[in-house]
C-alpha cells in the first residue's frame, strides 16, 4: 500500500511541477487572487480526473486516433493563444491592491478543466500512468491516490507562495513577468501543433 502511494506521489510531483501552460497561469493568477489560481489548478486536476477514470474503464482507445488528437491540439492551441492574449492585455493590472472583489473562481476552473481536457499530451500523459502501474504490480487505488495527493498540494501551496511574496515584487516586474509568462503560452501553444503535426 505505502510504496504505491509513494509512488504514486513521486509520480504526481513529476505532472505537477514542471513548468507547462497551466503552472504559468497558476503563478499568473496567484499574483492577483489566490482563490482564482487555486480554481484554475482544480479545474486542470478535474480533467486529469476524467481522462484517468476513462482510461482504466477502457473507453479512451477512440481519442488515441491521431485526426482526434490533431482536432485536440488545434482547439488547445488557440485557447492557449487566446490565454496569452488576455494576460498580455491586462499585465498592466495592479497587483498590490485589494483584488477580493475580482474573484473568478468559476470561469477559472473552467479555463483549467478546459485547457487540460484539450491537451492531447495529458491523454498520452495518463496511458503512460496506467502502464506503469501495470507494469510495477502497484495497487492502483493507492497510487491514484498518491498521485492526486501530490497535485492537490501542488495548486494549493505554489499559487500561495506565490501570493504571499507578491509584496517583495513592484509592478514593472509584475508587467515584465505577464509579458513573460504570455510568450511562454505562446510558445506552448505552437510547439503542440508542431509536435502534432510531426506525428501526422
Amino acid at each position: 500500500m505505502w510504496v504505491s502511494f509513494v509512488e504514486g506521489f513521486m509520480l504526481g510531483l513529476g505532472a505537477a511541477i514542471p513548468l507547462g501552460p497551466i503552472n504559468i497561469l497558476i503563478m499568473s493568477n496567484a499574483l492577483r487572487n489566490y482563490p482564482s489560481a487555486v480554481a484554475l489548478g482544480a479545474g486542470a486536476m478535474s480533467a486529469d480526473t476524467i481522462y484517468l477514470i476513462t482510461i482504466l474503464f477502457g473507453v479512451m482507445t477512440f481519442v488515441k486516433n491521431s485526426t482526434v488528437m490533431l482536432i485536440m491540439g488545434i482547439a488547445g492551441s488557440a485557447f492557449l493563444l487566446y490565454m496569452a492574449w488576455m494576460i498580455f492585455r491586462d499585465r498592466h493590472t495592479p497587483i498590490h491592491i485589494s483584488q477580493e472583489t475580482k474573484s473568478a473562481i468559476i470561469p477559472n476552473y473552467l479555463k483549467g478543466l478546459s485547457l487540460t481536457l484539450l491537451n492531447p499530451y495529458t491523454i498520452i500523459f495518463w496511458l503512460s500512468v496506467s502502464t506503469y502501474i501495470q507494469t510495477r504490480h502497484l495497487d492502483a487505488l493507492w497510487t491514484v491516490v498518491g498521485l492526486f495527493s501530490a497535485i492537490s498540494m501542488w495548486i494549493s501551496l505554489m499559487p500561495l507562495l506565490v501570493h504571499k511574496s507578491k509584496h517583495l515584487i513592484s509592478q514593472k516586474v509584475a508587467t515584465i513577468i505577464s509579458i513573460a509568462s504570455s510568450l511562454l503560452l505562446s510558445f506552448f501553444a505552437f510547439a503542440m501543433i508542431y509536435r502534432l503535426l510531426l506525428t501526422n
